[in-house]
């Protein structure tokens, strides 16, 4: 029977087939609700004997539950308040399947049809907080479900028709324009299968979000007031806004780095600062020459100092090599040494200062960072070449030597332009800095590698650079003359199959002239050794030369291109992308935008709403054909790597110029059987390795 109970009789009913958390019931909207409107259906109770006049209500706990808080709210009384119930009286089992029966049959509002309702309930009143207040919600939930409202009509009906997901309807109703909604709706319909993230990248691209460097630096009153437009994205937890007149954010930034640099540059007295919207300089500062400041000159105190700390030193390392040294006196001479060499170094660590006569020659670059401040970068920079005589002054001859750029020396030549192609990773985002490094490094590897079974090729490369660089500098990709190359500063990563085969190699060189003990005995002896021997050593010689990389920055070496093109190096054969080495090393969206290239939106669509970690492990399996796929995809999957680790054929062709040129294939192909009288072979039968590199690189 139907009447109505005191709230303070009530209590929940442990039959009650509701049991989850009160925040994932939302008890807060409901009360709101139930504040504005009152209790709209009645609940289901039973009486119980202990304590007498107590009722457990076994359907309609969330309503309970609501009007609880209410009273513990001190908005209403629970001693006075009634609550509307229907009183049934019946065995546990029949209750609870009762209490199914009324849960199991209710049937919630489809997303269209509650976007539709609060449009309705607005245009009653326009007042969106006191909607928003009624049913308990946020205001922009309000403005949200209003925004689907007035979504494009074919994207709205296909929200209703179940034909797309809210997300999908959230992703397209990030922007009010209808005319960017159904070109973009249109093109998904046509080919199907994207995700909502992939919806609102398409959308959004040609605007600027709020989080951007250059929008934080101009701030949002600033960008309205020169009549920038923004659009509220309601659907993101991030502040995910975008300005859709970036042009206008740009200007405002640009005029506001120029005054800031302009003050700079008269306080500071250098030539020129100049501004940039950007944290990196190697694009601006590609035709200039960095420039670095000489310390200040030694005192005479200090000189004299210097070398009476070299003298003691000289006298401590000799005493120390006395055998018959006690441990007390060697420890106190090591002691003494360590001492002395913290005060030589704090001696030669002097302060670099700019002096006057330089001021007018250099400039630095006033930069944004990612947090939109402007910071003035610490190196100087000059159109033309500085160089420093012997005593640090600045002059042109006699024992002048250049200061800045690559070792001490000159950076700078030639155009430059950001995003080459091997510093690209999938879906057009740059790579870092780091893993293009570490790429280069086992890139260079693979060359070697590869380099070991043509001695005559190597014979070629090695006569080339060594000729050719008498003529002017050049960028050969390899050190001929020199020690081992100078890799980027990466730490340990790891023995490849490339640089495990090189180790190899060597061990299975013959080294027997090594025994000799003067230069001349080890000389005589490698001369007697048999042209297949020298061969392995000449081959090594030059494999191990070869420089990850030439330059700072990310690019590749059109030489070493060259090279590897004339061997058909197969890089997928000796290395593959893993989560350590690349996967986890990028974007999301690059690991979605190459699933997406290597199987097609169905393939990236599975992964969409996963964590980064959860995809990077995949495409683990995936690229090392671990993973349970169709052929096709397997295929792609096996054969791809990062352009970073291909030998591209235009690559970086000129300093500062990616887009590379004449590649040399109309000039003389470099011929690997030329000087093939130096032997066919790295490493024959006397080394029972590398005779046959690809049968290495297949086990």
């Amino acid at each position: 029977m139907f009447q109505t109970i005191k709230l303070a009789k009530l209590r929940l009913s442990p039959i009650n087939v509701r049991t989850v958390e009160d925040k994932a019931l939302a008890i807060e909207p409901l009360a709101a609700d139930i504040t504005a409107r009152g209790v709209l259906q009645n609940l289901l109770i039973t009486p119980v004997t202990k304590p007498r006049g107590m009722f457990e209500v076994f359907d309609g706990g969330r309503r309970l539950r609501a009007l609880m808080l209410m009273a513990e709210r001190g908005a209403i009384d629970a001693d006075t308040y009634d609550v509307p119930v229907m009183v049934l009286k019946a065995d546990t089992n029949a209750l609870s399947e009762t209490s199914l029966a009324a849960n199991f049959h209710q049937l919630k509002l489809t997303p269209a049809e509650e976007c539709r309702a609060f449009l309705h309930f607005l245009g009653k009143d326009g007042d969106i907080d006191a909607v928003a207040s009624r049913f308990g919600q946020t205001r922009r939930f309000i403005e949200g479900r209003l925004r689907l409202a007035s979504l494009a009509e074919p994207i709205f009906d296909a929200l209703a028709k179940g034909e797309i997901t809210l997300d999908h309807a959230k992703a397209y109703g990030c922007t009010e324009n209808h005319d960017k909604q159904m070109r973009v709706f249109e093109q998904v319909s046509r080919y199907g299968g994207y995700n909502a993230d992939y919806i609102r990248r398409m959308i959004v691209q040609d605007s600027m979000r709020s989080d951007d460097p250059i929008a934080i630096l101009v701030g949002e009153d600033a960008y309205v007031g020169a009549d920038g437009r923004i659009e509220r994205d309601l659907f993101s937890a991030q502040n995910e806004d975008r300005w859709l007149d970036p042009e206008i954010a740009e200007q405002l930034a640009a005029t506001r780095l120029e005054e800031e640099a302009a003050r700079i540059a008269a306080d500071l007295g250098v030539a020129w600062i100049r501004p940039i919207a950007t944290e990196n300089t190697w694009e601006a500062s590609s035709k200039l020459h960095r420039v670095t400041v000489p310390p200040r000159p030694f005192t005479q105190e200090e000189q004299v100092r210097v070398e009476e700390l070299e003298a003691r030193c000289s006298v401590i390392e000799i005493e120390m090599e006395d055998e018959a040294i006690s441990d007390e006196a060697y420890a106190a001479f090591e002691a003494e040494y360590d001492t002395l060499g913290e005060e030589r170094q704090a001696l030669h660590d002097r302060p670099r200062i700019l002096p006057d006569e330089l001021k007018p020659h250099v400039g630095q670059f006033l930069k944004l960072s990612r947090k939109g401040e402007m910071v003035l970068d610490c190196d100087y920079y000059s159109e033309t070449l500085i160089q420093f005589n012997d005593a640090g002054e600045v002059g042109d001859g006699g024992n002048a030597i250049t200061i800045g750029g690559h070792g001490g020396g000159q950076r700078g030549g030639g155009d430059t332009k950001p995003q080459r192609p091997e510093a690209v990773a999938p879906g057009g985002n740059a790579i870092s800095a780091r893993l293009f490094d570490e790429l280069a490094v086992q890139r260079r590897d693979i060359l070697a590698a590869s380099l070991l079974g043509h001695p005559g090729l190597a014979l070629d490369y090695m006569l080339f650079a060594m000729t050719d660089a008498k003529r002017g500098y050049g960028q050969y990709g390899t050190t001929i003359k020199a020690p081992g190359p100078q890799d980027p500063q990466i730490g340990d990563i790891g023995a490849g199959k490339a640089r495990a085969y090189l180790a190899q190699a060597h061990e299975g060189l013959d080294a027997s002239w090594m025994d000799g003990a003067t230069d001349v005995e080890r000389f005589e002896a490698f001369r007697l050794l048999d042209d297949d021997a020298k061969a392995g050593w000449l081959a090594y010689t030059v494999a191990v030369s070869l420089e990850a990389k030439p330059t700072y920055d990310a690019r590749q070496n059109p030489m070493q291109n060259r090279i590897a093109s004339v061997l058909e190096i197969d890089v997928a054969a000796w290395w593959r992308p893993t989560a350590a080495n690349f996967f986890d090393r990028v974007s999301k969206g690059s690991l979605l935008a190459l699933l997406d290239d290597v199987g097609g939106p169905a393939l990236s669509g599975r992964y969409a709403s996963s964590k980064k970690g959860e995809i990077s492990t995949s495409c683990e399996k995936l690229f090392a054909g671990e993973a349970i796929v169709e052929d096709g995809v397997k295929d792609k999957a096996l054969a791809w790597v990062p352009n970073a680790m291909l030998f591209l054929d235009g690559a970086s062709e000129a300093p500062g110029n990616f887009e590379g040129g004449d590649d040399g294939s109309n000039e003389t192909a470099i011929d690997e059987d030329e000087g093939d009288q130096v032997g066919d072979a790295v490493v024959d039968d006397a080394t029972d390795v590398g005779a046959d590199s690809e049968a290495l690189v297949d086990g």
